[in-house]
């Protein structure tokens, strides 16, 4: 494997563009953060934690039902068309939000938006890790960690620079009449349809992935020859006999029966449980609901619009950091890093809201949680689940522990507007904290070091 010379300029241009749908559900997930202060006066939702709640999680349904259809729907049609039909349906969830003059439409297009998010979050790590050599294989999955973050970023900083200065002591009824609340908000979302349309055009260039076709048989030839555009003829022939040969062992059992085996049920919970683990750390709340806890630590509207831009900065900077470890450390290093950092920061955190500490002192510790983050579980995360399924149910796996994952992320996203208000911003981020020390013990028994192992490797030594 070390002397094949891999064709890394190829490697590279379809791993980005199969990545692009990383960058799309990083703007939409986070777009809303910006414009919430805006589109909630236009549509008379302001002091209403229900409605808050359910128009900041209501992309989460759709994120279930993406992931929920993208396991099914890209083993039997391929990983390509599916993030063909993501493109689409971000381009068209972007003009419909910024068109939507009713909070019901509002919704609706939100909805159509996380479906989006909820095929591109399951199916572009999973292409990436299809396509490239075990030795790299972790940076390169993590690109698409990386263009999710340059998508959060992009969209906080298109939301401060569109959002026009709020004055000081504006009132609701100021807010829902001015720029921001009747335009500012729809140009947010309008800006996501220029990458949408240009992922759906890159995505028709882009060759499927060699593993899906070999599974369905569908045309030898045309494996060995994006093999070989990878990384030549003998890792191409080398490549296809590992790939037959994890396969011919379950041709005769079905994905459900394979789903019942003890070895796959054992690789589905840990799959599961970090999914979960990725949500519950709490970092997201951040994201999501940036305007709150800049708000309680004594910022104006407009200040909030700059700190997320520099939060959302160092997400940047700190995921570079975790993509050129990930394959040097190891996945486990860096997700007990990760869930050690955040336990201790939320604490802190945690006490700093209790003793009324704002300003700075606050703004330094959120970073300090972003960056442990971005380094570590964020990454890692989309890197483990994409490479500890077999081949044969690598979608149907990944599907189920990515709607696991989304399941919980609207359980976050919900309950937290009622956990502000019940246990106050103190005991949520110390309640965040203790989920992190339960996540740290899980990886700690649970999770095995899959770095520089191909993925039939994995898949030989995972399934016993």
């Amino acid at each position: 494997m070390k002397e094949t010379k891999f064709n890394w300029n190829y490697l590279i241009s379809i791993s980005l563009v199969s990545a692009m749908g990383g960058l799309l559900f990083g703007y939409d997930w986070v777009v809303i953060g910006g414009a919430k202060p805006f589109y909630e006066p236009f549509f008379g939702i302001t002091g209403n934690p229900f409605f808050q709640g359910w128009a900041m999680s209501c992309a989460l349904i759709g994120c279930l039902a993406g992931a929920v259809i993208s396991g099914w729907l890209s083993d039997r049609f391929g990983r390509k068309k599916l993030l063909i039909l993501a493109a689409g349906l971000f381009a068209s969830a972007s003009v419909g939000t910024g068109a939507a003059t009713s909070f019901g439409t509002f919704v609706l297009f939100r909805i159509l938006g996380g479906v989006g998010i909820g095929l591109a979050s399951n199916l572009s790590p999973m292409y990436i890790a299809e396509i490239t050599p075990a030795n790299v294989r972790g940076r390169f999955v993590s690109i698409n960690q990386l263009t999710i973050v340059i998508g959060i970023l992009a969209a906080q900083i298109i939301n401060w620079r569109i959002a026009q200065p709020v004055p000081v002591g504006s009132t609701t009824n100021d807010i829902m009449t001015s720029w921001n609340g009747q335009l500012g908000w729809r140009w947010m979302f309008y800006a996501c349809t220029v990458p949408s349309v240009l992922f759906f055009i890159l995505m028709w260039f882009v060759p499927e992935s060699p593993r899906w076709l070999a599974k369905e048989k569908i045309n030898h030839d045309k494996v060995l020859r994006i093999l070989t555009k990878i990384g030549g003829s003998g890792f191409a022939n080398s490549e296809l006999v590992s790939i037959n040969n994890s396969l011919s062992s379950q041709t005769q059992r079905s994905d459900i029966s394979l789903l019942k085996q003890s070895g796959i049920k054992k690789i589905l919970i840990l799959g599961i449980g970090i999914a979960v683990f990725q949500q519950w750390c709490g970092i997201n709340v951040i994201f999501n609901y940036a305007q709150e806890i800049f708000a309680s630590a004594g910022y104006s509207v407009s200040d909030i619009l700059f700190n997320i831009v520099i939060t959302g900065s160092v997400n940047l900077i700190f995921t570079f950091i975790g993509m050129f470890t990930v394959d040097k450390l190891g996945r486990k290093a860096l997700m007990l890093l990760g869930a050690g950092g955040l336990a201790g920061i939320f604490a802190v955190i945690g006490a700093m809201y209790f003793f009324h500490i704002q300003g700075l002192p606050l703004l330094i510790m959120v970073v300090s949680a972003i960056a442990c983050y971005a380094m570590s579980i964020a990454p890692v995360t989309w890197v483990v689940l994409s490479e500890i399924f077999p081949n044969r149910i690598r979608g149907v796996a990944m599907s189920i522990a990515t709607f696991a994952l989304w399941t919980a992320c609207f359980i976050l996203t919900y309950t937290f507007p009622l956990l502000n208000k019940l246990l106050k911003a103190s005991g949520t981020f110390w309640l965040y904290g203790l989920i992190c020390v339960i996540g740290f013990w899980f990886i700690f028994t649970r999770l095995p070091e899959t770095k520089g192992k191909s993925l039939e490797d994995i898949e030989n030594e995972f399934v016993k």
